[in-house]
Parts: structure tokens; C-alpha cells; sequence
């Protein structure tokens, strides 16, 4: 299919936060809205799937498809990335991390089936309850290291303070700015 000439993109938006409807979730979801309007788009919220931390067995490494050995829902999320030109995350700041159900999926991607992966360009939408000058340093840091080790394009971060309870992120500017960051995409 085509858009102006140009191939879609087909985005991967993944969605660190359990709490469906959250601030986590309307940002992404805002996001996804604008990227929509001239890709494909398919969201994958952490609240759907199964997927259990690595061990660090290396298993993948020796398996001649290169699979994992644990039975969840990775394997689904595998197949999707596997399609992707675009990845986002996005994630609520726990303790000046990524949540541990999103970092899960991040960190089962230590895995070769990661080659065939056609992703070049990623984004990154936080969001924090704590208004800290720094909050959102330690993961700025990784997700710089991500970029710089697989040469991914940074395609923009949306990041937002100072919401905590549910639906605190509404009338907040940055849903504004996560919708015309996905519709910037072309």
C-alpha cells in the first residue's frame, strides 16, 4: 500500500504500563493516533501478555530457530517486531526505571532473532509522577546506548512529569506533542 508515494511504515508501539486507560496508555494511544493517519500502527500493551523475565541461559543462541525455551507470549511479540520498521516505547517511570513488565520484553530481545529485525528507527514517550529535574536521566542514558549499539535513528521523546493518578495526563500538552510526533512520521 502506498501514501504519497512513500511505503507506510509499519510502527510497533509497546505499552510498559498494566494499567489500561492510563496516563501511560492516552499518551502511547495519542501518539499511535497521529501515526495512523499515514502508517500502520499496531500496539502491544504489557496488561495482554505473558512474558517472563531472561535468564540469561544463552539457549536461544545454540536453537537452530533460534527461539527461547520459555512458553509465553513472547514468541507472539517476536513476530511482530519482526515486521516493524518503527518501534516506540513507552512507559511509566518506576523508581527511575522502565516498568519491569516492559523491561522483561526488552530484555528478552538479547536474543539472535533480533537480526532479522528490520526496525531503524525508534521513540521513546515517558511518563512520571515525580517532578525531579532528572527523572527521566537514567533511562534517557540506555535508551541513548540502545540507539547508538543497533544504529537506530531517534525519531523524538515525549516526556511528561508531574502525573500520577489516572487521567492526570489529561488537558497536558504532551498529548499534543506524542500525536504530532507519530503524525510527523512519513
Amino acid at each position: 500500500m502506498k501514501f504519497s508515494g512513500q511505503k507506510m511504515n509499519k510502527i510497533v508501539v509497546l505499552i510498559g504500563s498494566m494499567r489500561k486507560g492510563g496516563n501511560t496508555d492516552l499518551l502511547a494511544r495519542a501518539f499511535a493516533e497521529g501515526a495512523g493517519k499515514s502508517n500502520e500502527v499496531e500496539i502491544i500493551s504489557v496488561a495482554d501478555y505473558k512474558v517472563n523475565p531472561c535468564i540469561g541461559c544463552n539457549s536461544c543462541f545454540t536453537r537452530e530457530d533460534k527461539s527461547c525455551f520459555q512458553n509465553d507470549n513472547m514468541a507472539a511479540i517476536y513476530d511482530k517486531l519482526r515486521t516493524a520498521d518503527i518501534a516506540v516505547i513507552a512507559s511509566p517511570v518506576y523508581f527511575y526505571g522502565i516498568s519491569a513488565e516492559l523491561k522483561a520484553i526488552i530484555d528478552r530481545l538479547h536474543n539472535p532473532m533480533r537480526n532479522e529485525f528490520r526496525i531503524k528507527k525508534l521513540a521513546l514517550l515517558l511518563v512520571g509522577a515525580a517532578t525531579l529535574p532528572n527523572l527521566f536521566e537514567p533511562i534517557k542514558l540506555q535508551y541513548q546506548m540502545i540507539l547508538d549499539f543497533f544504529h537506530l535513528e531517534n525519531i523524538g521523546t515525549v516526556l511528561v512529569g508531574g502525573v500520577k493518578e489516572k487521567g492526570d495526563i489529561m488537558g497536558n500538552a504532551a498529548l499534543k506533542e506524542a500525536y504530532d510526533l507519530g503524525f510527523s512520521i512519513k
